[in-house]
């Protein structure tokens, strides 16, 4: 998810420097037609469905008569029609440059949940104020800003249950802070002169400032009702389970890498928990029905100044490949900077500064930054609860996590992407064979799958085919005696995953971000947004991103791949791959390698969620193409690995792509307001609301203030509900 942040909004880290092959060196190679994939995974919408956890423990647990005999994960009897569309019926929404939303005929789409909502009632925390006087503490009890992934947490009194629509806990994330809700941010003046201050404390920010963003950023619970006339939601404003998770909270940290010394800080002596979620972008459900958040670019908040003399030549290396070099500043946030008179608890503001000072690593925060980056765990239906860093999975730039459809009796698969430029792509396998009897399991079933397992880095080899390699510590290069960086022990090589990818010569990628897995062929697709390191200078023309036209300043529009793996097996460490999309303006025609038209063209894919039905749903993250139209959902119908065919670029490159685009498998279904990204998405079991998130309408557009639907005169980023218009499924008009 791109950055869009007052200090620097379009920050990206690209601290890869290792000289693994780029992805597109290797789709350039390919040139030949690959044999086709025999079958499919037999899965249907319904046993895919299925694989959603079905009801949380307690006296509602009534899924005993919902096993089927051959020991699947029961199916959920949805009252939604589960069958998969045959093509989509609705009208495309054309393109569209406006303040407004645009959504396709015969539906409604109305902003709830904007930044700023109070979750509860109290003289503190009072409606929002669009003179942005609001107290900073306050937002400890309000939405988050710059709302991203989210789900849709079915409610059966205080349990957990995939069949229930008409109660529900919303879970939203907050990826960063911007103008929209902090616009007369105070850099105070530059005090070098009178204090001889230089380096990362060169400029600071009042506290207020700072502790209204930290309170900003994280996750919100809020308990949803269906409203009286049976179309859509209403908050419930004091619900018990109303929570904000921010970058205060004190969380804990789990699995292989928690005690590590790498962990340990003066906050916390024993490596095992940290203060504060940050930059939360998407989400995935757990089988169990816990909500996965992510940390993507926590480095925006840590700063570092000069002290390699002090932690020694590997733990700098390890800092910099995660982007916090010497007398850096990270993404600009300043977090660490107000006057320590200022400071109202333990080190409210130091520990952003990752700088070693001490004695040790007990007596400062050098260690901080190792506490960020993981996929948290929340258990909403358990409000008293600390979410949970699951060190298992990785430390990256983790955009979001999906899980491959569970069978009892195998291990539980998760596939994640690092976004940023040049990452990678990891898949974790757990150790644990799945059991029904876990769904409502929570943080418990948690500590089952998520910390014990084998995480694996990808590598797609030239003839279309990749393989999964383990991030083991002691195989292959993952010993303390690689020359580039000795890996002491099975906690670093998770806390320096991308240290351990680059080891393992893991492919290069161009900005990974969601991923989402079929529920009708079982295959992984993965966005791919962009990259604009990708230069005829420095990245070159290749088939995977071969569009050398005017204008353009590397792969601007982005594409989609996707993999089969092998034997349909999710713990194979081999598999078929090909790009099911390339993202490109209908009429540049030699570009235009999957035959998009103006109601299916798209630039930069970012969001990316399979519904259980089969529908693909694309959300857009752009500034290439918003000259033509803003940032969008739309809506496809994707076939297999394979299914389409050779072509040959402007550039001369020949490469693959998947079947060609039509208005009856791919169609654009919402059009955002100006300046905003279209993210985070979740479908109802009932399959007749649709939640979508708006980001930073308006940003930085003069005179554009979403104020017809936000309520005021300052942008705000809201939740968007989607119904049809007479109440009924939606695409029900595909289903006849």
């Amino acid at each position: 998810m791109t950055q869009h942040n007052h200090f620097d909004h379009d920050f990206v880290e690209d601290s890869n420097t290792s000289k693994n092959p780029e992805f597109s060196q290797i789709v350039a190679k390919r040139m030949s037609r690959r044999t086709m994939l025999k079958g499919g995974t037999g899965l249907t919408a319904a046993a895919f469905f299925g694989t959603l956890p079905l009801v949380g423990c307690g006296s509602d647990n009534d899924n005993d008569n919902d096993v089927p005999s051959n020991g699947a994960t029961p199916a959920v009897p949805a009252t939604g029609d589960l069958k998969t569309p045959k093509q989509l019926n609705f009208t495309a929404v054309a393109h569209y440059t406006g303040n407004e939303m645009m959504v396709a005929d015969g539906y409604n789409a109305e902003p709830i949940l904007h930044v700023g909502t109070p979750l509860i009632t109290s003289s503190d925390v009072p409606e929002w104020k669009d003179n942005r006087e609001n107290v900073p503490e306050s937002f400890q009890f309000r939405m988050g800003d710059n709302h991203d992934g989210m789900w849709f947490f079915g409610k059966n009194g205080n349990n957990y249950s995939a069949k229930a629509s008409d109660n529900a806990l919303l879970v939203i994330n907050h990826e960063y802070t911007n103008q929209s809700l902090n616009p007369n941010i105070t850099v105070l003046p530059d005090y070098v002169a009178q204090t001889g201050v230089t380096g990362i404390y060169a400029k600071t920010r009042p506290a207020s400032n700072v502790r209204r963003e930290c309170y900003a950023h994280g996750v919100s619970v809020v308990e949803m009702k269906r409203r009286a006339n049976g179309i859509g939601y209403e908050m419930v404003k004091d619900s018990k389970f109303n929570k904000r998770y921010t970058s205060a909270s004190e969380i804990k940290i789990s699995g292989p890498a928690a005690g590590s010394d790498m962990l340990k800080t003066k906050y916390d002596s024993t490596g095992t928990k940290t203060r504060g979620i940050n930059n939360q972008c998407g989400a995935g459900l757990s089988p169990w029905g816990t909500y996965l958040t992510t940390e993507e670019n926590f480095i925006n908040v840590f700063a570092r100044g000069a002290d390699k003399a002090i932690i020694g030549d590997k733990a700098d290396y390890a800092m910099g490949r995660y982007g916090l070099k010497e007398n850096g500043i990270g993404g600009g946030y300043l977090w660490h900077t107000p006057p320590k008179s200022d400071e109202k608890f333990m080190d409210e503001f130091a520990r952003w500064n990752s700088t070693a000072t001490g004695a040790s690593a007990l007596d400062d925060y050098r260690n901080a930054f190792n506490t960020f980056g993981y996929i948290v765990e929340i258990d909403p239906f358990k409000p008293n609860s600390n979410a949970v860093k699951r060190t298992a999975l990785g430390r990256f730039a983790h955009e979001n996590c999906a899980y491959a459809p569970v069978e009892e009796g195998k291990p539980v698969v998760m596939y994640m992407g690092d976004d940023a430029r040049g990452e990678y792509i990891y898949k974790f396998v757990s150790d644990a064979k799945w059991s029904n009897v876990d769904i409502g399991g929570g943080l418990k079933a948690g500590d089952k799958y998520l910390d014990k397992g084998t995480l694996y880095v990808a590598v797609f080899k030239d003839d279309g085919t990749g393989e999964w390699k383990a991030l083991t510590h002691g195989q292959g290069a993952l010993t303390n005696a690689n020359a580039k960086y000795a890996f002491a022990d099975q906690a670093d090589v998770l806390i320096n995953a991308r240290l351990a990818g680059d080891a393992l010569g893991a492919t290069k990628m161009d900005r990974p971000e969601w991923v989402s897995v079929s529920p009708v062929t079982g295959e992984v697709y993965v966005t791919l947004t962009n990259n604009s390191n990708r230069t005829p200078t420095k990245h070159g023309m290749n088939a995977a991103n071969p569009r050398n036209y005017a204008g353009d300043k590397g792969n601007r529009n982005g594409h989609i791949i996707r993999w089969a793996e092998k034997n349909n097996d999710h713990t194979a460490t081999s598999f078929n791959w090909d790009i099911y999309l390339f993202a490109a303006p209908n009429d540049l025609t030699a570009e235009n390698l999957s035959g998009l038209n103006a109601n299916n063209d798209l630039s930069s894919p970012d969001g990316l969620y399979f519904d259980p039905r089969g529908v693909l749903w694309i959300q857009t993250d752009d500034g290439a193409y918003t000259s033509r139209t803003n940032c969008m959902l739309l809506a496809a119908l994707p076939g297999k690995v394979n299914d389409g065919k050779e072509v040959t670029t402007s550039a001369g490159i020949k490469t693959r792509v998947g079947m060609q685009a039509n208005e009856q498998n791919i169609k654009r279904f919402f059009v955002g307001p100006k300046g905003c990204e279209v993210t985070g998405i979740t479908l109802t079991p009932d399959f007749k609301t649709l939640f979508i998130n708006i980001q930073h309408p308006g940003e930085d557009v003069d005179g554009v203030t979403w104020g017809a639907i936000a309520g005021g005169t300052t942008p705000r980023s809201a939740t968007v509900m989607i119904t049809k218009k007479d109440g009924g499924v939606i695409l029900g008009e595909s289903l006849k």
